[in-house]
């Protein structure tokens, strides 16, 4: 398969715009449940409480930007983000401050250039080496993705569907 490439221009206020939209969506989701909601898991094997989703969300992108595109140190305990719980006013904090860092992190990022730091082998990402644009995307997948989670989660905790 011959590779090209895409000729576009996307700025870091437009690509913030668009994990702001998600973000707002898990919390605006989040805020239709009560506290204890948040921070239960939906009955269904596998299932993470929408306080964890966002919270991975949050760390999943502050490693992946900060990280790997950045070039910031990280201290990321993956497995250990599914089982995080905690106020949705303390999730929004959070929120707002991995988006002041991300803003930190783009500015002057080469985004055809390679990362400076690879991603570590036993987080889950893609199969395949990415450029910063790349590492972008993949964020963008996740928090699209885990956005859904988190409707889905809330749909199932307010219908009685905890366990």
């Amino acid at each position: 398969m011959e590779t090209g490439s895409i000729a576009a221009t996307l700025t870091t206020d437009e690509y913030l715009y668009f994990l702001a939209r998600a973000f707002d969506g898990m919390l605006d989701a989040m805020g239709e449940l009560d506290e204890s909601a948040i921070n239960t898991r939906p009955s269904l094997p596998g299932a993470n409480s929408p306080y964890a989703i966002v919270h991975h969300c949050v760390e999943m992108s502050d490693y992946w930007i900060g990280h790997v595109v950045a070039g910031r140190p990280a201290n990321r305990d993956r497995a250990a983000e599914f089982s995080a719980t905690g106020s949705l006013d303390d999730l929004r904090r959070r929120v707002a401050d991995v988006q002041r860092r991300l803003l930190d992190d783009l500015a002057g990022a080469d985004l055809r250039g390679d990362p400076k730091n690879p991603p570590a082998a036993d987080y889950q990402g893609p199969e395949r080496p990415l450029t910063c644009a790349g590492v972008l995307l993949h964020v963008l997948e996740e928090l699209a993705q885990h956005h859904g989670h988190v409707q889905l989660s809330r749909d199932l905790l307010l219908h009685g569907a905890a366990r």
